[in-house]
């Protein structure tokens, strides 16, 4: 059996490494990583996947870090954050779906500059479900599958009694719930399903948007398919762990690589980001969790440009970002909302990487650098 990082383990790293990404003397928690005070105005958008995390990472950025600088994040789906990335109309994006090749160069185009994308969390996809009395619901990919194809249509279906002997399973209809808006959220799901069934992978496949079957039901962003399970008698849907949290809707425990039923805790959610294979690109997928991981696991990247922006906004975005990956409270409220971290190791890639912000633009840390974009 394969055994994820406890949670206190990757926390306890975090101060450690907090003190070696500072740039000042000061406290991190007081003084920012560069250890001065700034001043910039932030606007992002994308997934709302992460959204609760980051408004409190917002929120806590402002209030006790840099009072000088406001951060607006927008939360309107991964597409439209990826969009409106590639339009420069925000300082950053924000996807559970990372660039390919072709909007990474649709990006260069556009800000004549190179853009880079890092995670900063991971998460679970959940199975949500309206009735209480069915939380625990073991599922696997087949019968997820055969739900969202409505070949299965009531909870008491054969394929689902046989993963549930011991629960007494009721007749309902089953009302599947899906994303209507372009979604990240909506990748991981069938990502993970075209890679488990392969009947769904040649009918439905995957990506943030889809062609679903007919009569199930649409909601727009987490907050809507949390929703549209609780006005659904017998509704069931995926989402972020954090809303099935906040919404307190039962969730299924799902069978793993292993053919373990996990349950979507913390802990399962870090065994699943342990087996992630992260390559220098950061171009990867949570794929074949076996051991003690939920399968259902998905990332979260930012995304950036190394050049066109002001200074003192690209001091505020490396700032922020590293201030979220290496504090310990905004680590602290990440397990508590139910993201896991990053590793220590990951983290200190990704802290080059984001530090790459602006850098064509002759650097951020005291230079002189315009806000023209770059002709390399």
């Amino acid at each position: 059996m394969r055994n994820g990082r406890s949670k206190l383990a990757v926390l306890a790293a975090i101060p450690l490494l907090a003190a070696a990404c500072s740039n000042g003397d000061g406290d991190s928690s007081e003084a920012g990583t560069n250890g001065g005070e700034l001043s910039a105005s932030l606007t992002g958008a994308g997934a709302s996947f992460p959204d609760p995390l980051f408004q409190d990472w917002i929120y806590s950025y402002g209030e006790d870090v840099q009072p000088g600088v406001e951060i607006n994040y927008q939360s309107v789906g991964s597409g439209a954050g990826i969009e409106q990335f590639l339009e420069q109309t925000v300082d950053f994006g924000s996807s559970e779906e990372y660039l390919g090749e072709e909007e990474l160069a649709v990006a260069a185009e556009n800000r004549g500059c190179e853009a880079i994308q890092f995670p900063v969390v991971f998460g679970s996809v959940v199975i949500a479900l309206n009735n209480p009395d069915l939380d625990g619901l073991v599922l696997d990919a087949e019968t997820i599958a055969g739900i969202y194809s409505t070949e299965i249509t009531t909870f008491d279906d054969p394929a689902i009694a046989e993963l549930n002997p011991d629960m007494d399973l009721p007749g309902d209809e089953i009302v599947p719930v899906h994303r209507s808006d372009s979604s990240g959220t909506t990748a991981v799901f069938t990502h993970y399903l075209s890679t488990e069934v392969e009947s769904w992978a040649d009918e439905y496949g995957e990506g943030k948007e889809l062609d679903w079957a007919g009569g199930l039901v649409g909601g727009q962003q987490n907050d809507g398919v949390a929703q549209g399970i609780n006005q659904n008698p017998g509704g069931l849907g995926y989402l972020n762990q954090s809303f099935a949290q906040e919404a307190g809707l039962a969730v299924a425990s799902v069978v793993n690589a292993d053919g373990n039923p996990i349950e979507p805790t913390l802990e399962a959610t870090i065994a699943a980001s342990d087996e992630a294979d992260v390559p220098e690109n950061f171009q990867f997928a949570i794929d074949g969790i076996g051991g003690e991981g939920y399968p259902i696991a998905g990332t979260n990247w930012i995304f950036t440009y190394t050049c066109g922006y002001e200074n003192a906004t690209a001091d505020a975005l490396i700032d922020f970002w590293t201030w979220a990956l290496t504090d310990e409270s905004a680590q602290e409220v990440a397990g508590d909302l139910g993201y896991a971290p990053l590793g220590p190791e990951l983290t200190e890639r990704v802290i080059a990487e984001l530090e790459r912000t602006n850098s064509e633009n002759g650097g951020t840390q005291g230079g002189d650098a315009d806000t023209e974009t770059s002709d390399e």
